[in-house]
């Protein structure tokens, strides 16, 4: 494929995605088009307050802004390039964030590249806020386009503000199937000291698919509809999953979960 020289914005990841030259290729330059909204947040959840925008990578700039995003960090206008969002980022999860994309991406090279399109990254960090304060964020990426010959163009970034739910980062990077795939992936940042789940928390990989629907706000009746089981089945799951997390409501089940990096 033909290189084209296009001005890039320059952040902390450009050195991690230059280092990936099987999936990147930076030098593409990409028509901001919008992704297929739909599709995406049928594999989103939303834990609060959140918003959206569409990342082209050549270039690292940002299209389709949902308009959160102004009053959620005191912004005046909408970011124009991945270094803007970067920069609101809390300097001692930098690395963190370096760290996460750098493992995410090496499990995606297991998978096979040619699972990226169905294949959802998530993790937490801090952001800075309209009320100049640093709380935590849900950070969700679901790549939304490829080249022909399979490197990443586009992806649509997903930040959800769960300070009301915890401020405990488990410095953990999920990697889940979307689009039909199950994958399940826990790749823990080995720089800070983890608080594994403990044997009674451990889930089966059917109660964490519920979990994961449950957290996506879909009732009993519509899991089973999904998952082609009774409603009977999914209101057992429910129970087992409340007594092994040992919490009393989905609120408490969510923030548990949410801590021990298991959505």
């Amino acid at each position: 494929m033909a290189k084209n020289n296009i001005s890039a914005d320059v952040h902390v990841l450009t050195k991690v995605w230059k280092s990936e030259p099987e999936l990147f290729d930076l030098d593409v330059p990409v028509a901001q088009t919008e992704p297929p909204l739909e599709s995406v947040f049928a594999d989103y959840f939303s834990l609060g307050p959140y918003y959206y925008y569409v990342l082209s990578l050549p270039g690292s700039t940002l299209s389709h802004h949902h308009k959160n995003i102004l009053d959620m960090h005191g912004l005046e206008e909408l970011p124009q390039t991945l270094s803007e969002i970067i920069d609101l980022i809390h300097p001692d999860d930098l690395q963190f964030v370096v760290e996460a994309e750098k493992m995410s991406y090496q499990k995606v090279r297991e998978i096979g590249l040619s699972h990226v399109l169905n294949l959802k990254t998530s993790y937490c960090f801090r952001m800075r806020t309209g009320k100049d304060t640093y709380e935590l964020f849900h950070h969700q990426a679901i790549h939304t386009l490829q080249s022909d010959d399979g490197s990443i163009l586009q992806a649509v970034n997903i930040h959800t503000n769960i300070q009301h739910i915890t401020g405990k980062n488990p410095y953990t990077v999920l990697i889940t199937g979307v689009g039909g795939r199950t994958d399940f992936h826990q790749l823990q940042y080995k720089a800070i000291q983890h608080e594994s789940a403990p044997d009674y928390c451990k889930l089966t990989a059917r109660e964490t698919e519920i979990l994961l629907h449950i957290a996506h706000g879909h009732s009993a009746v519509e899991i089973a509809k999904m998952l082609h089981i009774s409603e009977h089945t999914v209101k057992s799951h429910r129970k087992n999953i409340i007594d092994k997390m040992q919490v009393r409501n989905s609120r408490d089940l969510i923030r548990k979960a949410v801590e021990l990096a298991i959505i």
